[in-house]
């Protein structure tokens, strides 16, 4: 069985090469083993077999070059074997690409526009810092490419400022120029790269000079600049005081005889997903004013979550009960006391944590002068999402531990029974890892003492559990 290395994760020459002579040897492509230098290796696999020197080369259409150029970007690992499927068909079929109908065809297509847009993004996305070193001053950029597409983008670059001695920085490769050749090196972290230079303030004040919220058009502008590269980006710090002022200065300028036409400037789910904020106390604030859902009216205010700002554990409550909606503090009555108590327990220090609730506002039903709790409903869980995921990507947890099933819908995006995941780590797209328990409510309800000690012993060892593995990640 054949075994191929590639220098890197785009190494189109060497895949071609490689391709040539399989082709020639008739090799079928399941038979095939395509490695890419430093990843690790199929453990079925041996050493790199040296292939034959091919003699002949066969003709193969111009569209099929450019179009491996840009799949052997793809982060599918499957990209290799798939071109050299449809390398051996072209041989028998030489118009195979313009049947766009056809899987592969499809799939590869697919594949490119995906590389293509990523691309794009690296162009129009990337922003450079200026930093002053001894040996002078540089330019460093942070971006988080979906794709390989930092080698086919290197040159765009070198070319675009020739003159400008810069780096590119992303978690799997970074690129450096010189003035005169380009040089790659291993990936790096997001904390290598500087967060802002004197010339930021300059571009804010040009980008909010040039806004005009008489176009704004939120869907279209976040489709082509989506919020996952906002914040590598320093104009986007202005986007939401921007949006939440449209209405005003599209108003402003209709009575000060501006021909633009003013749009519907009501408010709407579509402008608030756009907004991201840069900072907690930010968000704290917009989240006083939120009426994302009805049951603003009836609480007496906002309940934000608190804690350390960049703590490595999040804990996530249903709502807010009656103590904390006249407090405005998240876990500070019954439930709170016992979920302290808890902490303790199991050797969790609460001042280290995050902790907030998935829904923002108290729900209740009122009995004479009591207000009796109500449990929020999907629609209103799915309306608070918005700001659970601003304190999620603020804080940045390492483990976000979502207490009661309430909570662990908003943390999952779906209606998950306690028994079924208590207890496993659930890993997110950003890295983090959810673990889901009980909701201390859930203790003081149980009417049997023995049960309450059983069930708080259990609670305490979920918390004791990921105590311990919150330390495995962070020692």
């Amino acid at each position: 069985m054949p075994v191929v290395l590639l220098d890197h994760d785009a190494d189109f020459d060497g895949w071609r090469s490689a391709a040539r002579a399989l082709v020639a040897a008739e090799i079928p492509s399941d038979d095939i083993i395509w490695q890419v230098a430093g990843a690790q290796a199929d453990l079925l696999a041996g050493a790199p077999t040296e292939l034959p020197a091919v003699e002949a080369t066969f003709a193969v259409p111009k569209r099929f070059v450019e179009l491996a150029e840009a799949v052997i970007c793809h982060r599918d690992p499957a990209r290799f074997a798939l071109l050299y499927q449809a390398l051996r068909r072209l041989r028998g079929s030489p118009r195979l690409l313009e049947d766009s109908a056809d899987p592969l065809v499809h799939r590869l297509d697919t594949m490119a526009k995906a590389v293509g847009r990523d691309l794009h993004k690296m162009r129009a996305f990337v922003r450079f810092r200026e930093v002053a070193g001894e040996d002078g001053t540089r330019f460093i950029a942070w971006f988080e490419p979906e794709h390989h597409v930092v080698r086919r983008n290197a040159g765009f670059f070198a070319r675009r400022f020739a003159n400008m001695r810069w780096s590119i920085l992303t978690p799997e490769l970074c690129v450096h120029w010189d003035g005169a050749a380009l040089d790659f090196t291993p990936g790096t972290t997001r904390a290598d790269a500087p967060d802002g230079d004197p010339l930021e303030e300059t571009w804010r004040t040009y980008y909010a000079s040039i806004f005009n919220p008489a176009r704004l058009k939120v869907k279209a502008m976040t489709k082509e600049m989506p919020k996952k590269y906002w914040r590598n980006m320093p104009e986007t710090s202005l986007v939401s005081t921007l949006i939440a002022e449209a209405g005003t200065r599209t108003e402003a300028m209709v009575a000060n005889g501006s021909n633009e036409k003013a749009p519907a400037m009501a408010r709407s789910p579509e402008l608030d997903e756009a907004i991201v904020y840069d900072s907690l106390s930010a968000a704290r604030a917009a989240a006083r004013h939120c009426t994302r859902c009805p049951l603003y009216k009836n609480a007496t205010q906002t309940v934000f979550g608190e804690g350390a700002p960049a703590a490595p554990l999040m804990f996530v409550g249903e709502q807010p009960g009656d103590q904390e909606d006249l407090a405005g503090r998240p876990f500070v009555g019954p439930a709170g006391q016992l979920f302290d108590r808890a902490l303790a327990d199991a050797g969790i220090d609460r001042g280290a944590t995050y902790v907030t609730n998935a829904v923002k506002h108290f729900k209740f039903t009122p009995r004479g002068t009591r207000r009796i709790h109500d449990k929020p409903d999907a629609g209103e869980i799915d309306a608070c999402r918005f700001w659970i995921d601003h304190e999620r990507r603020l804080v940045r947890p390492r483990l976000v531990v979502g207490l009661g099933a309430t909570a662990a819908r908003s943390l999952l995006g779906r209606p998950v029974t306690i028994a079924k995941t208590r207890g496993a780590a659930i890993d997110q797209d950003d890295g983090s890892e959810v673990w889901i328990t009980v909701h201390p409510s859930f203790l003081l309800r149980l009417p049997d003492a023995a049960a309450k000690r059983r069930e708080y012993q259990r609670f305490v060892d979920d918390l004791g559990q990921v105590g311990a593995r919150l330390k495995d990640l962070v020692d």
